[in-house]
């Protein structure tokens, strides 16, 4: 048996998303604007690791050692 707030949450969630946030996000886009700057955060270099990424922002990453026999 499911318990009611498992069903009824995720029905509310899909009404506000479907139908109230279009109406309403106009609105209050202004005032969140003000709170959330649009800064990307950036990493920091440290100098200790040896990969190298394939763009910025990517989830890949290839390392390389200095001992592997089989580098590319």
């Amino acid at each position: 048996m499911v318990c009611i707030p498992c069903i009824v949450i995720p029905v509310l969630l899909w009404v506000y998303k479907r139908f109230l946030e279009p109406i309403i996000y106009p609105f209050i886009s202004p005032f969140i604007s003000r709170f959330w700057t649009k800064k990307a955060v950036q990493e920091t270099g440290t100098g200790t690791g040896t990969g190298t990424s394939t763009g910025a922002g990517s989830a890949t990453c290839k390392v390389t050692y200095d001992n592997d026999p089989v580098a590319d």
